[in-house]
């Protein structure tokens, strides 16, 4: 890949909070203010080891698949199964001795060696909706609280702050939506609506993946524009205008402060204020602007949506950006893409033959393989945690439309960068892919592992709109074996 002249990363010292899990309790008021020294003998190596990686990451890319990305058709094929478990896919070797990707994934099965491959991903539940709010904010839920709690990037944003004038959460673009009808997950909850992502989409009007005729075969290559309409300075409309605009906009927010305010003015005033910084910097505009690429990058990404998606999270993460969530999932044009039950009314083909589609997994194969590559040779890989994640894997058995179903209980993602133990794979699933026969890892886990790779530490608290002391993350543990 050719080497190109971007924004040089101007990367500030990242927040180091130190409240220990083994001095922190959860309880109605104590925090133990001493340990004896032996009761921590026992785990010192392991806190030693984990101590050289925290804080490691500068910056984080949230490879966030919403719907549920087959494993078997990805990462974990099963190759000696019967066809009705492992398909029709090929297993091919990788760069790892012994370790095989589905032939969908050729690219990223030639840089094996620098992923940490998590193949006992698992949690309880195959519901989309509760799924996905856990994976994206690492606490549990009930329906009632799809809405209450924040992102993990909101979380990010309001411990670390913003960088180089960029909103301290962007969602790339954070229109999809699970549905119908249509859920926005995308959410600061208890922090507020001014910590949740910065979409580049647009907002608060999404498209609806389920309005709208479907191709059966619909084309791969989307030449998709991501730059944000709000940075597009209005006709007529100069710096110096832009000025008073802000001016006069402090006097209504003078007149406006005793006024209640409510969840769409709080997002209003985040998104007005996000905004406002980014049009008056012309490098910062630039970074939204994949067109701004040689073909030959653009190519190597690939000419399709997860490709130029992969392509802007490169870019904003060289112009200094903290947490980047790249999103793909439900989509106007390929409907709900990775929700393969293959019901009549998806019009989806069967998922082996789904899966070498140019938008589906060979199409994210391409897209991850080119963006860890190119963050590697901009020398900004060491300094950023990218990690591939989605809500839950698929049945191991195939059903009678040729798809696959919700499967809570086993899937794969993957961790790079930023320090990890790369090249490697850590767990196993049984020989159809249905159960882990090691040590399962669910979303807790992960968003620990992100936490802890960024210098948060997860026992420490955070108030919410109300001035409550929250923890940043209520239950699960860094994955060692990936960052230890």
């Amino acid at each position: 890949m050719p080497q190109l002249s971007r924004l040089d990363p101007l990367f500030g010292p990242g927040n180091s909070l130190v409240n220990r899990r083994d001095v922190l309790r959860v309880g109605s008021v104590s925090v133990a203010a001493t340990l004896v020294p032996a009761a921590l003998g026992s785990v010192a190596s392991a806190n030693e080891t984990r101590a050289a990686s925290f804080g490691k990451a500068k910056s984080v890319v949230y490879l966030w698949m919403g719907g549920g990305v087959t494993h078997l058709e990805s990462f974990d094929p099963k190759p000696e199964a019967p066809e009705e478990i492992r398909g029709t896919l090929e297993a091919i070797d990788t760069k790892l001795p012994g370790v095989q990707f589905a032939e969908a994934c050729p690219n990223l099965a030639k840089i094996a060696d620098q992923l940490a491959v998590v193949r006992s991903f698992s949690h309880d539940s195959n519901d989309h909706l509760l799924s996905q709010a856990y994976t994206l904010s690492g606490r549990k839920v009930t329906m009632a609280q799809l809405f209450s709690e924040p992102n993990i990037g909101s979380l990010v944003w309001h411990l670390q702050g913003s960088r180089n004038g960029l909103p301290g959460y962007i969602a790339v673009p954070g229109i999809t939506r699970p549905g119908p009808p249509p859920y926005p997950l995308f959410v600061g909850g208890w922090l507020g609506d001014h910590y949740a992502p910065f979409c580049v989409g647009g907002q608060p009007e999404q498209p609806d993946f389920t309005v709208g005729e479907k191709s059966e075969n619909p084309s791969p290559v989307s030449d998709e524009d991501l730059r944000p309409k709000m940075l597009d300075m209005p006709e007529g409309v100069s710096l110096t205008r832009l000025d008073r605009r802000v001016a006069l906009r402090q006097t209504f927010d003078q007149a406006q402060r005793s006024i209640e305010q409510q969840r769409l003015a709080e997002a209003v005033d985040g998104n007005f204020n996000s905004a406002l910084g980014l049009l008056t910097s012309n490098k910062i505009r630039d970074a939204f602007d994949i067109r701004k690429e040689p073909d030959a990058v653009r190519d190597a990404y690939g000419r399709t949506k997860i490709g130029g998606r992969c392509l802007m999270a490169s870019r904003l993460v060289e112009a200094g950006a903290r947490f980047v969530m790249v999103d793909y999932g439900y989509d106007p044009d390929y409907g709900n893409l990775w929700d393969n039950h293959n019901v009549p009314l998806q019009k989806f083909p069967h998922i082996s033959q789904m899966a070498m589609r140019g938008y589906h997994v060979a199409g994210i194969d391409k897209a991850f393989a080119a963006l860890i590559s190119d963050l590697k040779q901009r020398g900004l890989l060491n300094d950023t945690l990218v990690v591939f994640l989605t809500e839950f894997g698929r049945t191991p058995k195939i059903n009678k439309d040729g798809g696959r179903d919700h499967w809570g209980a086993c899937g794969s993602i993957f961790f790079t960068g930023a320090g990890t133990k790369v090249g490697q794979v850590v767990g196993a699933s049984d020989k159809q892919a249905a159960y882990p026969i090691t040590k399962h890892f669910g979303p807790a886990d992960i968003a620990a592992t992100i936490y802890h790779s960024l210098g948060i530490d997860q026992e420490s608290r955070v108030a919410n709109k109300e001035g409550r002391p929250m923890f940043v993350l209520d239950h699960g543990h860094v994955i060692e074996e990936v960052v230890g």
